[in-house]
């Protein structure tokens, strides 16, 4: 079923979106996936960037054109040939111990697939951050854009990598190339193989608990809405600027990760720990790390404790006033959506 929720009433894909092909890196990954069916609904043409055979298969059951390359492939300028506007989703998510190889993907891959998309004429790029680039490991209460990166994030991910990867993202931009950054927080909703299949495992095996009893508020992003800010951010972001995309109000962390946890059938967990006891759990595992070299991976870090035992709540004032982004779904709707296994 083709999904019009983005386009403006009575609006033809044509005439509201300037662009008629994409490239998009990160293509079968979770976010990728989606994006691509966003896009072809529309009548867009999707180049995908994969690694694998596999991968390819997957992109173009999706309705997209697989690229098979490598983020640092120095004939990706001649592949984008033809392309009008980039979305970079392509990343190690991975919230252990920093790695030189996460650096590399992250903070080296952006800064050369922005080259090759300027070199290949495109016009516009979308890079995917994250809220994570300011954690750490205290709450951020209803933070916005003008909040500056921190001189000392929690870990790996938020540090030498993510953050990074946004300092080169922005300094890519210029004159006939466009950069544009949206941090979303907690991206969740249908098709989902990263957050939910994590939370399903951890509760299956009775290792879930909530920290200092859950009551703290989070923001979320459905990955419906963060394609919807995707596209509005192709149209209407202004090159150079950061967006913060959400849900709408924040929600209590238990109350949220109860009804995902209740959509596949599985009862909320009593055990709560106290979040002291957490921190310091976790500032011994990254020192453990760090002592073995990464030979030793512990079962949590600092950079895990940082985005989900404390408050992690944004303000999308300026996504709404700049993009006029308001969600195209409700937290209510994408719950449903789960319980049903519906499809968009």
């Amino acid at each position: 079923m083709t999904d019009n929720r983005s386009l403006p009433s009575g609006t033809a894909p044509d005439e509201y979106f300037p662009f008629k092909r994409l490239f998009l890196t990160g293509g079968s990954g979770y976010v990728g996936r989606n994006l691509i069916r966003h896009f072809v609904a529309r009548g867009i043409e999707v180049i995908a960037l994969v690694r694998s055979d596999t991968s390819a298969d997957r992109v173009e059951a999706l309705g997209a054109v697989a690229c098979r390359a490598d983020i640092f492939d120095p004939d990706l300028v001649a592949r984008m040939s033809g392309c009008e506007a980039l979305i970079h989703a392509a990343a190690d998510t991975g919230h252990g111990p920093a790695t030189k190889l996460q650096q590399r993907v992250n903070e080296d891959g952006t800064r050369a697939v922005l080259a090759v998309a300027r070199a290949a004429g495109i016009r516009k790029a979308i890079h995917l951050s994250t809220e994570a680039v300011l954690a750490t490991g205290k709450p951020l209460v209803n933070v916005d854009e003008l909040m500056p990166l921190p001189r000392r994030p929690a870990g790996g991910y938020s540090r030498s990598s993510k953050a990074a990867a946004e300092r080169a993202a922005l300094a890519g931009n210029a004159a006939g190339f466009e950069v544009v950054v949206l941090r979303p927080r907690f991206v969740w909703g249908r098709d989902d193989t990263t957050a939910l299949p994590n939370l399903l495992k951890a509760a299956r095996s009775d290792r879930l608990a909530w920290i200092g009893g859950g009551t703290y508020r989070t923001s979320t992003t459905h990955i419906a809405n963060l394609c919807h800010a995707v596209e509005l951010a192709l149209v209407k972001g202004r090159g150079g600027e950061v967006y913060f995309v959400s849900d709408d109000e924040p929600v209590e962390f238990k109350a949220f990760v109860s009804c995902l946890l209740a959509t596949q059938g599985l009862a909320v967990p009593d055990k709560s720990v106290p979040r002291a006891v957490v921190r310091v759990i976790a500032a011994i595992g990254d020192l453990v790390a760090w002592i073995s070299r990464g030979k030793i991976v512990p079962p949590l870090t600092l950079q895990s404790y940082a985005v989900s035992a404390v408050e992690i709540s944004l303000d999308i004032g300026k996504a709404r006033r700049e993009l006029g982004y308001v969600p195209v779904l409700s937290r209510e709707g994408g719950l449903a959506e789960l319980r049903s296994d519906q499809h968009w």
